[in-house]
């Protein structure tokens, strides 16, 4: 998920922010309620945190603004160091989606944010296509020309990464971080996993979806790209 931490502290806005890119999320920051809306409005996001006591603007107003100036309807979760049924009652009203109150575990934050993925609007496909593949995020499931392939959890994690990315080229340094965060165990791994999700992907099908990008990375292309059209 793409997530934006509004947060004045940057402490917590940092331990925070770390934590989320270890589980995966991309995570953009604002220090005040005004840089924070601007963001949000700009960007497209599928969460914001939003600390309440904020300068410049607090987050009550900036929730406001979203929902009644902007209709921007991305899952706000507020943060207050005020545990009172009033300040949640406010946001509520407000439209913030759920409540965290300070000091957190950031093990709670990160399950309230899994929570709010699950709520957001079921039109939200759970399916990524690219041409004739398809990969269900539910089921993990990925399938070319309907027939199921048979791939291993950190082959279709890659295989979730180069589909978003598509038709774009992800770097192998990007690669290697999403399965081994900063420390990956030298090259051969990964060549190992491209090598069985190319069996799969591509061997027993004419056209050739998975592109090795010399010096850059590998990209996921479907037939009418490779032609121009």
């Amino acid at each position: 998920m793409r997530i934006l931490i509004i947060e004045d502290n940057p402490d917590i806005a940092g331990n925070t922010g770390d934590y989320l890119e270890l589980q995966g999320h991309v995570v953009d920051f604002a220090s005040d309620g005004i840089m924070g809306l601007n963001l949000a409005i700009e960007h497209s996001f599928d969460a914001i945190i939003l600390d309440i006591n904020m300068p410049r603007m607090d987050g009550f107003e900036v929730c406001r603004q979203l929902r009644d100036e902007h209709q921007i309807d991305t899952p706000v979760l507020m943060l207050t160091a005020r545990d009172s049924l009033a300040d949640k009652a406010t946001g509520f009203g407000l439209g913030a989606w759920d409540y965290l109150v300070k000091p957190f575990e950031l093990k709670e934050l990160v399950m309230r944010i899994d929570a709010l993925k699950l709520r957001l609007a079921p039109n939200r496909s759970r399916t990524l296509g690219v041409g004739d593949l398809s990969l269900n995020l539910d089921t993990w499931q990925a399938t070319r020309e309907g027939k199921v392939l048979n791939l291993h959890r950190a082959c279709l994690q890659i295989l979730e990464m180069l589909m978003r990315a598509s038709p774009n080229a992800v770097s192998r340094h990007d690669l290697e971080f999403l399965l081994w965060g900063d420390n990956p165990p030298g090259s051969e791994p990964l060549r190992s996993h491209m090598y069985e999700l190319r069996r799969e992907l591509d061997r027993p099908f004419a056209v050739k979806m998975l592109k090795t990008m010399r010096g850059i990375g590998f990209a996921l292309t479907a037939e009418d790209e490779q032609h121009g059209h």
